[in-house]
């Protein structure tokens, strides 16, 4: 009889299992947004940890350093830009096309203007490292325009916030006019309340019809686009060790470049070997290989970028 009554209780639960609706799962619950924030988590802290967040953030940047990162911001937004305006209809993207409020080009162009002259665009090329990523923006835009949330929503939102302690220090460290010459990026006109507006834009997102495939795919191409930004970090490595390289096979003393060579440790390490007899201070080498366009360029992406990831910390 007991082993009858645990057969029958066995069939209803049975039958309960199979009748009882089928419940989300956390993950098909979420918000699009609270998907990009835990999906780009680990993305976060690698930049995070790069020494050019934290150099930026100490206002150790030279002007022309940013000339060049607003270039590269100049060749990324309009790529993002055209691919948005080519979408604005389209029902993945359409809720979140904001042009008067949040569109950069324009600004960049001015901003472009008071560095460079009104000869601007005859000056400035994009960096290798750049192009690749305005490549991808193009062929998201043109072939899976639902991705492009995933580039909007970093851009932009970083922007409205980060971006606005950046600019501070841009101003600080160079020198920029308080009125905002120069950093006309980071001035939103057309947005009278950041916080409140990121809020509606994350509404307005979440509200998007997505699949749960779909939102993945946007998850995943955010991540995409971090690592871009990490082509850029390396391509600068890159260059930072060929020019130690160059000086160190140069057999050149490293000094300040002022003052007296003898204070430099190099010197003092070999000034008994008479290794440095006819030899003078390389700095004039260094600023030679620097003034290199294709050097300037991967240093320009490179802070432009970083700038990026810096304003997602603030988010």
């Amino acid at each position: 009889m007991l082993m009858e009554l645990e057969t029958s209780e066995g069939v209803e639960e049975s039958e309960k299992q199979r009748s009882a609706p089928k419940r989300e799962t956390p993950s098909r619950m979420a918000d699009l947004s609270e998907l990009l924030k835990e999906g780009t988590k680990e993305a976060h802290d690698r930049a995070e940890n790069t020494q050019f967040v934290k150099d930026f953030l100490k206002g150790n940047i030279k002007k022309e350093l940013f000339k060049l990162a607003t270039t590269a911001l100049y060749f990324t937004y309009s790529a993002l830009e055209e691919e948005m305006d080519r979408n604005q209809h389209h029902p993945a993207f359409a809720p979140l096309y904001f042009p008067m409020e949040l569109h950069r080009k324009e600004a960049l162009i001015k901003d472009m203007e008071y560095f460079f002259g009104e000869d601007w665009e005859k000056q400035v090329q994009c960096s290798e490292a750049t192009q690749k990523y305005v490549e991808r923006i193009h062929h998201v835009g043109q072939n899976e325009p639902e991705l492009l949330v995933a580039h909007a929503y970093t851009r932009y939102m970083g922007d409205l916030s980060g971006g606005q302690v950046l600019k501070k220090v841009a101003q600080r460290a160079l020198k920029l006019p308080s009125t905002g010459e120069g950093t006309q990026f980071y001035l939103f006109e057309n947005v009278d309340n950041a916080q409140q507006f990121k809020q509606f834009y994350r509404a307005r997102m979440n509200a998007l019809d997505l699949n749960l495939k779909t939102k993945e795919k946007i998850v995943e191409e955010a991540n995409r686009a971090f690592e871009y930004n990490m082509q850029v970090f390396n391509e600068l490595d890159q260059a930072g060790s060929l020019l130690a390289k160059e000086i160190v096979e140069d057999g050149l003393p490293v000094h300040n470049g002022k003052g007296d060579v003898r204070k430099c440790p190099y010197y003092t390490a070999n000034q008994d070997k008479g290794a440095l007899e006819g030899r003078s201070c390389p700095v004039g080498t260094a600023i030679a290989v620097l003034s290199k366009p294709s050097l300037q360029f991967i240093l320009a992406a490179s802070v432009a970028l970083a700038a990026g990831l810096l304003a997602w910390y603030y988010m």
